[in-house]
């Protein structure tokens, strides 16, 4: 099976156990004694482990192909899942939920990094387009197989029976992989070789930190807004907008409609006219849709705002991994697969801090502070990107004219 293939669905597979935790959570919380707001707690623990196996697998990758480590990715999810089913207690439950953190954290890593060295703009945003259609689908599915008295261990059961037959294949095709990052030499954006060695030492030296720091802050506000627009949109819509729960429903699952379409229309624009161009475009519209939100008036005004940031933001991700050697400068493929192993640890924390910290602001003001720190965010994001936007033009220049033969011709006298 093709590794684009075999990507897809892996995130399809690992997007149902994440988007129907809080469906699920009421159904759990009763059995084990709980009270509802402890889940909070329960996602620090799976947070703080997927960010720590994102940062991790970056250098596996060096050694190992992203077949093997899948492999064992999805392995720990099934185990993972296995044990929720079977808890007696909250802290097996949360064993439980370290172990899917660290699963998880790693499947993520490792596939970015794959498709950022092997995959082409439209495959890269499709295949976290299967991530969106897997966390539409879990909820539909879960729900179903509640509504015909399929208690929770169960569907935690047949999660777990997915995710372990997922592993076998990736079992069964782990040498169907490319090689070992690390053993693959990459075409480096800025040929250091061609550089003296003072400039060749200071370039390795500074310029990459400055890169990778910068990415790493624009990837934790992305996915901060992200997350954020779709946590507090039904809040936002309804309390302060004063919007219908059936109207504000439909436009939150809008929302996530277009972050779906728009990686896979988007992924394919991208493809024809260059990532570079969909991505500055995408970075603006998110302040946009922001902005948007923000201006006073009907709800309607306030469902088109959100839309847009969900279109806006859909290929963002996925674009920006795909350009990260570009970007940062990196001199092989091990030092770009280290870099977009962090780059999704960051986006992590983005997605859990973030949101987090608008809930608080909902708290003490109302409702309708959500498009102030989104607002504030998406200018942030703005502003990031630039200098890491002018960064990989100026690093791909030299390149370019390297490969650009010397005029020979003697000069006329």
């Amino acid at each position: 099976m093709p590794a684009f293939r075999l990507a897809c669905l892996a995130y399809v597979s690992s997007a149902l156990p994440g988007s129907t935790l809080g469906l699920l959570w009421p159904s759990i919380q009763l059995p084990l004694h709980q009270p509802i707001a402890v889940l909070g707690v329960l996602l620090v623990f799976a947070t703080t482990a997927s960010v720590i196996a994102s940062a991790g697998t970056g250098r596996l990758l060096s050694r190992f192909s992203a077949g093997p480590l899948l492999a064992v990715g999805t392995a720990l999810t099934a185990v993972a899942l296995a044990v929720e089913a079977l808890t007696p207690s909250l802290w097996m439950f949360a064993g439980g939920m370290t172990l899917f953190g660290l699963g998880s954290g790693a499947i993520d890593a490792a596939l970015n990094a794959h498709a950022a060295g092997h995959f082409g703009a439209r495959q890269i945003t499709w295949m976290h387009a299967s991530y969106g259609a897997g966390a539409t689908l879990g909820p539909v599915l879960v729900t179903a197989l509640l509504s015909n008295a399929v208690t929770w261990r169960w569907i935690y059961v047949i999660m777990g029976t997915a995710q372990g037959l997922l592993a076998a294949v990736f079992t069964a095709t782990r040498r169907g992989w490319a090689t070992p990052l690390g053993a693959v030499p990459a075409a480096a954006p800025c040929p250091a070789e061609r550089m003296p060695r003072p400039a060749r030492q200071a370039e390795r030296r500074t310029a990459p930190a400055r890169a990778v720091l910068g990415s790493l802050a624009f990837t934790a506000v992305e996915s901060g807004i992200e997350a954020g627009a779709g946590t507090w949109g039904y809040v936002f819509l309804t309390d302060g907008r004063g919007l219908t729960r059936a109207a504000a429903g439909a436009a939150v699952s809008a929302h996530f409609a277009m972050l779906l379409l728009g990686r896979v229309v988007l992924g394919a624009l991208a493809e024809r006219i260059g990532p570079s161009r969909v991505l500055g475009v995408a970075v603006i519209g998110v302040s946009v849709g922001c902005a948007i939100m923000a201006v006073p008036g009907p709800g309607m005004l306030a469902i088109a705002g959100l839309m847009t940031v969900g279109l806006a933001a859909s290929p963002i991700f996925p674009l920006f991994t795909l350009t990260t050697a570009q970007r940062v400068g990196a001199h092989g493929a091990r030092e770009t697969a280290q870099t977009v192993s962090l780059q999704v640890a960051a986006s992590a924390i983005g997605g859990a801090a973030v949101p987090a910290g608008i809930g608080l602001a909902i708290a003490a003001f109302t409702a309708k502070a959500l498009p102030a720190p989104l607002l504030l965010l998406s200018l942030t994001m703005c502003a990031l990107y630039g200098p890491l936007s002018r960064s990989a033009r100026t690093r791909i220049r030299p390149e370019r004219a390297a490969a650009t033969p010397h005029d020979t011709t003697p000069p006329r006298t």
